[in-house]
């Protein structure tokens, strides 16, 4: 299901800490992809689902494709706002469209597809029904309201 949305996507508030930052003081490019995990992470719970319970459940998702566009340094103590938006959902798959910013000013902007599958043989597999319905019947009310 291709899905625009145009209500306000789910936010993260994140701190940049020491260890976010590389030896120039700024936010080392790969930690924007963290900050990125969790909001999704948060996301998923904020639907009612738990990761752990999703694993013994034999369900988990993994990274399939990233694309990133870097426009401004986050520096340490930096509080952040991270997006997450459901673009698409698929059989197996969600794609994200998130966001990095500081007080308005946008960092960094990327889409995240996201593939669904078996925790034991790690090969692709249905998004539970319940998670897709959550997802959409999420994205149907930003959109109508």
């Amino acid at each position: 299901m291709r899905v625009e949305r145009s209500g306000p996507p789910f936010e993260l508030k994140a701190r940049v800490y020491f260890e976010d930052t590389d030896a120039g003081g700024i936010v080392y490019y790969v930690n924007y992809l963290k900050f990125m995990e969790r909001a999704r992470t948060e996301l998923v719970r904020t639907l009612g689902f738990d990761q752990s319970a999703l694993q013994r459940e034999n369900v988990i998702f993994v990274v399939h494709s990233v694309t990133a566009r870097y426009h401004a340094p986050a520096r340490l103590d930096d509080e952040l706002v991270v997006t997450a938006t459901v673009l698409e959902t698929k059989r197996a798959s969600i794609r994200f469209r998130q966001s990095v910013t500081r007080a308005g000013e946008l960092l960094c902007e990327g889409e995240v597809l996201v593939a669904c599958v078996s925790a034991d043989r790690y090969r692709p597999r249905a998004i539970p029904e319940a998670m897709r319905t959550a997802f959409e019947n999420t994205v149907r009310a930003e959109i109508n309201g």
